[in-house]
């Protein structure tokens, strides 16, 4: 690494945990306190008492009926493209299947496209549909999350909050300030802001090209900070109106971590363990280190086939070689892994790269973070899945004594254990069910330009992003054809409640117990060894869930590499 790589290496993680704390902090006062003037007009508009208690199962639908509405609501806008203002260009509604896939992609805060938005999408459906979707979709996590840490944080009560309560306060003292002040900082580095759909820009040599503009920076904030991933352009992160500068690519990448990487500060301070929020805060940092460092590493190092060629790679204090293919040269290889180890950690999907040109080693990494899903994971229910994996681990750690497993002063029994269980195993179950189908069908091989293991990677990239609420995806798939976009936009409504509605009903479970005094027999979870147990944990089961996979796609892939194959 370069003195510049480690500059920015050493800035970027000072900013992300000197800020964590902080952002954590605020919104647990968010959340714990007074109401303001906004929310209460809020809710006497649509007409909820936010004041009603509610149980996991009153919660949960209220969760499902709301996502119900914003789906139909986005799909209709969506649908009705062709005649709805703001399209000068008149561009029609897509078809009904992608259609159908991007309700389902925005609702669900994964964010996948199966559509190019330049081309395909109107300002109005950028603006409206779209950038709704984007702020309802995150919001949702964010209110689940906080469910269900008051089941950890309360004691003797069925009640774990209420859903339109924490909806809207996440949305009017955090969400939309942060994305507007994140819009204006877009604007002054030059990414554009207007309703005007094109203009048209003549060369020095005489000739003119026609570029799209529109809402780019308000859509761009809202995809960081909300996880969402998606973009205005094809490119995404790549294209320089969404992306112009290497400062807006570090505030991109810090965007997507301002909420996601505070929420253990946020756990520690709703259920009074502040020692508890560092230790898992470190438990996602550790996982975090070692995937940038895995890709650092894979994209810097000399690619294979090229050394038979005589082509040489040198470094210097200020720059070095390594795989560039697919990269953009004003933001460089170390930015490029800073920006794309934090959007698969962080399941944003946002890229500032092609994926399909990185390295087996880095695409290894970026399919453990999707299957992890956890660290930091996506706007609030990747934490979520956090505790359920902490769970999990703390009851193999109980069977290995012989004691009852306990956790912030709660024994944890067998409905826990099962609804976590439950929760774990969608993953595994819809990622490869649906790559077995997509790599064996005539319906499904008839997408894919790539043989081999490359071939198979990018299927089960793209079942594995839809999995994740992730949304980015590798080329060389038409994932825009029937099967393709109904069977990820299926997923991707299955992978965000399925998951989901065990953990509330788990929170629900946990709310009930009373704390117990910690005893010489309780299991410490605020420790190193804890964060080595459950990272340990985390890291274990997901190669014994997922390794025939990475064997097939990643591994095979490099040994090839290795062996001077290419695919």
């Amino acid at each position: 690494m370069t003195v510049l790589d480690w500059m920015q290496l050493i800035l970027i993680s000072l900013l992300i945990g000197g800020g964590a704390p902080v952002v954590g902090h605020y919104l647990a006062w968010v959340f714990t306190g007074p109401r303001i003037a906004p929310e209460r007009w809020i809710h006497r508009l649509i007409g909820v008492d936010p004041d009603k208690p509610m149980d996991w199962r009153e919660y949960a639908g209220a969760l499902l009926f709301s996502n119900a509405l914003f789906f139909a609501a986005g799909y209709s806008l969506l649908w009705a493209q062709g005649r709805l203002p703001v399209n000068p260009r008149h561009i029609a509604a897509m078809s009904p299947e992608v259609t159908f896939n991007t309700a389902a992609s925005f609702v669900t805060n994964t964010n996948w496209q199966a559509y190019v938005g330049e081309a395909q999408l109107s300002n109005f459906s950028q603006m409206v549909p779209i950038t709704f979707l984007m702020f309802v979709g995150a919001n949702t996590g964010m209110a689940a999350l906080v469910a269900i840490l008051r089941g950890f944080a309360r004691s003797g009560t069925a009640h774990v909050g209420n859903y339109w309560d924490d909806f809207f306060r996440f949305f009017v003292r955090a969400f939309l300030p942060a994305c507007f002040a994140m819009a204006l900082l877009l604007v002054w580095q030059g990414v554009p802001q207007t309703l005007s759909t094109t203009v048209v820009a003549h060369s020095l040599e005489g000739g003119s090209q026609t570029l799209i503009l529109g809402p780019v920076a308000s859509l761009e904030a809202v995809k960081n900070l909300g996880t969402n991933g998606g973009g205005f352009y094809n490119a995404n992160g790549a294209h320089p109106y969404e992306n112009p500068t290497p400062l807006t690519n570090t505030l991109e990448l810090l965007g997507m971590l301002t909420f996601t990487a505070s929420l253990p500060f946020l756990f520690g301070r709703l259920t009074g363990r502040s020692r508890q929020g560092w230790a898992l805060f470190a438990t996602i940092m550790i996982l975090y280190a070692l995937g940038l460092g895995a890709v650092e590493i894979s994209e810097k190092g000399p690619n294979p086939l090229l050394a038979p060629a005589g082509i040489a790679q040198t470094t210097s204090p200020l720059q070095d070689g390594g795989n560039t293919e697919g990269k953009e040269t004003r933001l460089g290889i170390t930015q490029t892994s800073f920006f794309s180890n934090t959007t698969m950690a962080a399941t944003t999907g946002a890229v500032d790269a092609a994926m399909d040109s990185m390295n087996p080693l880095a695409l290894m990494v970026y399919f453990s973070h999707m299957w992890l899903n956890e660290e930091p994971g996506g706007k609030g229910v990747g934490f979520a899945g956090l505790l359920k994996e902490a769970i999990l681990a703390i009851f193999i750690a109980g069977l290995m004594v012989g004691r009852t497993p306990e956790f912030l002063g709660k024994k944890l029994e067998a409905r826990e254990i099962k609804l976590a269980a439950l929760s774990l195993i969608v993953t595994p179950f819809t990622v490869l069910l649906l790559t077995s189908v997509g790599v064996t069908a005539s319906f499904g091989t008839s997408s894919m330009d790539n043989p081999g293991p490359h071939g198979f990677e990018e299927v089960l990239y793209a079942y594995s992003s839809g999995n994740a609420n992730n949304g980015s995806a590798m080329a060389g798939l038409n994932a825009s054809t029937p099967f393709y976009a109904d069977s990820i936009g299926i997923e991707m409504l299955l992978s965000r409640y399925l998951p989901l509605l065990p953990l509330l009903a788990m929170a629900g479970a946990l709310a009930r117990k009373r704390i117990h005094p910690v005893t010489a027999g309780t299991l410490p979870t605020d420790t190193p060894l804890f964060v080595a147990l459950l990272v340990g944990f985390m890291l274990l089961v997901g190669l014994l869930t997922f390794f025939p996979g990475l064997m097939l796609g990643p591994i095979l892939e490099q040994l090839s590499l290795m062996k001077g194959l290419s695919f």
